[in-house]
């Protein structure tokens, strides 16, 4: 009897992507099995907030709300990480994908600093009720990869501009250049629009920026594949 071994597509994913997507689902596992746990320890919170750690700029890319926050994260990470991950090499990809981590955070903890100098200025003001929102900006966890994952979304745009990418909805034709610049769009205008929205869209736009600046690094550097 021969029995194949290796050759299906979980074990065609490079180990980075394939260790990114077991972390995650095993930190959504344990999320479920503890509860606010978690979310008290890992997930961020504004930097003023009496529940902030240092460690959550970190922790909290690894952690998700649900089971479709987490499927739709690793999906794309798959779909996009893959083809990054063979092209840099594991060490590189994973270097990029914790900088945009990071840079989302750091995006998305300086949106929430100047929504709290606002709303302080309307309490000093004498508007009472703008304390409600900083109590809630100070309590409010974020958890999700999703930063790092449009950091990687636009990685594959810059490299590889011209593959064509087939939409489920709407079902189109899109190059992957396209597709990214629309979805950095989308977000810049949700980000706007939506402040009192429950998703960081300015997370997932400062995943993108520090992506596109460290590739950019790295081509001035010559250090874009090794």
């Amino acid at each position: 009897m021969y029995i194949n071994r290796g050759t299906g597509f979980w074990s065609s994913i490079p180990p980075v992507v394939k260790n990114l997507v077991i972390l995650n689902g095993v930190m959504l596992l344990i999320t479920f099995l503890t509860g606010d746990f978690m979310y008290e320890k890992f997930a961020l919170f504004y930097v003023e907030s009496p529940l902030f750690k240092p460690y959550q700029l970190v922790t909290h890319m690894f952690m998700h709300g649900n089971f479709i926050h987490l499927f739709f994260n690793m999906y794309s990470l798959v779909i996009f990480g893959i083809a990054l991950e063979h092209v840099w090499g594991s060490k590189k990809f994973f270097i990029y994908y914790m900088i945009t981590g990071l840079g989302a955070a750091a995006l998305h903890s300086l949106v929430l600093f100047l929504e709290v100098s606002s709303l302080n200025t309307a309490y000093e003001a004498g508007n009472l009720m703008a304390s409600e929102g900083i109590t809630n900006i100070m309590r409010t966890p974020t958890v999700g990869a999703s930063g790092a994952v449009f950091g990687v979304l636009l990685a594959y745009g810059m490299l590889f501009p011209n593959n064509v990418l087939q939409l489920i909805f709407p079902p189109i034709a899109l190059k992957a250049k396209w597709f990214v610049m629309i979805f950095g769009a989308i977000e810049l205008y949700l980000g706007l629009s939506n402040k009192g929205s429950n998703i960081a869209h300015f997370a997932h736009l400062g995943g993108m920026l520090f992506g596109y600046f460290l590739i950019i690094y790295w081509k001035k550097k010559n250090r874009m594949y090794f």
